[in-house]
C-alpha cells in the first residue's frame, strides 16, 4: 500500500475537518414498539472531509497521486489521521475538488473513506 504523498500538508484545516462515524446500525420495523436494532456487521467504513490550501505544485502532486499512483481514487492509501494520529487504510470517495484562491494559492476539498 502506498503513503498520501510527504510532499503534501500532513495535517488539514481545522475550518474543512469532519469526520463522519460509520452508520452500522440495520433498523426493523415492528407491529408495535420501537424499532428492532442490530448492527450490520463487524467492519463499517467511515468518512472524513479534509481541506487544504496547496500551492501550484502541490495541486499537481496531489492529482498526480490520485490519478496516476491510485489509479483514478481506486486504489487504497495509508494516511494519518489528522485528530488521533493513527494510521488508517483511506481510498478517495470522490476525486479532490480545486478552488482557486489567488493565482498562486488553491483550496483542495478531500473526501476520504476510512477502511476497516
Amino acid at each position: 500500500m502506498t503513503d498520501w504523498p510527504a510532499t503534501l500538508p500532513a495535517a488539514p484545516l481545522a475550518d474543512g475537518f469532519r469526520e463522519t462515524l460509520p452508520d452500522n446500525t440495520l433498523r426493523s420495523s415492528v407491529d408495535q414498539g420501537p424499532a428492532k436494532l442490530r448492527a450490520r456487521g463487524s467492519a463499517a467504513v467511515y468518512s472524513l472531509s479534509l481541506g487544504y490550501i496547496l500551492s501550484h505544485v502541490e495541486t499537481q502532486t496531489l492529482q498526480t497521486f490520485y490519478k496516476t499512483t491510485l489509479g483514478s481514487g481506486t486504489g487504497s492509501f495509508a494516511f494519518i489521521h489528522p485528530r488521533d494520529k493513527s494510521v488508517l487504510n483511506c481510498r478517495f470517495r470522490q476525486p479532490p475538488a480545486l478552488t482557486a484562491l489567488n493565482g498562486d494559492y488553491f483550496r483542495a476539498a478531500v473526501e476520504l473513506e476510512v477502511l476497516p
